[in-house]
């Protein structure tokens, strides 16, 4: 029976990804394995409004980190009912100071300034760097998988809303990518001309080995 609830949650999933008009929506069921295409749905027998409404943005997010930043996403894993939708939002406060550092993911972005000022911007594949002072009310794009970022540089906390298209959108930051982990600091020398001294202070603040 479980396997048959399987097949038949794919197959769904399946069709919302291909015809998004086959069902309206596909709240995601955490019951059962992710796949290339989203979670499995919940049966509509058994949702409510509730599951469509999500409030933690309305929360500022904990800046007590090294980048003075807080991040409240809404993406599948939090708010399920964006599974399949292709979209997802995260709330971004940054203390006085505080950096969103460069990273970048398989989804396009979209910044809106809430409060505060920020310096945002991307680098091309060509590695020309597109960067702009961005004050209350200004937006700007940042195209998928360019490597980007953010930066407080006003004497006050800054709020930014983002939104992303993919409900998934996955993240990749440099500095964790390079010091979360056991690769060896002296492969990390090589590739990318930092010193040893500098690359196991980065080890220890993020947790790395080796």
């Amino acid at each position: 029976m479980d396997s048959l609830k399987i097949i038949l949650s794919f197959t769904l999933l399946v069709s919302l990804s291909s015809a998004t008009s086959v069902v309206d929506f596909c709240v995601a069921d955490f019951r059962f394995p992710v796949t290339p295409a989203g979670y499995p749905c919940k049966n509509t027998a058994n949702l409510t409004v509730n599951d469509f409404v999500f409030s933690s943005l309305g929360v500022p997010g904990n800046t007590s980190n090294i980048f003075n930043l807080g991040v409240v996403p809404a993406f599948d894993v939090t708010f399920p009912a964006l599974n399949g939708l292709g979209l997802s939002m995260v709330r971004l406060d940054l203390g006085v100071g505080g950096v969103v550092p460069i990273h970048s993911h398989r989804a396009s972005e979209l910044i809106l300034v809430i409060e505060g000022t920020i310096i945002a911007g991307f680098i091309g594949s060509d590695n020309t760097p597109y960067y702009k002072t961005l004050n209350k009310g200004d937006i700007m794009i940042f195209p998928a998988s360019l490597l980007h970022f953010q930066v407080n540089t006003g004497n006050s906390p800054a709020t930014a809303f983002v939104s992303l298209n993919s409900a998934s959108p996955g993240f990749q930051t440099t500095t964790f990518a390079l010091a979360a982990n056991d690769l060896p600091t002296d492969v990390i020398q090589q590739i990318t001309l930092l010193d040893a001294t500098q690359v196991k202070k980065l080890k220890t603040v993020f947790g790395g080995t080796n």
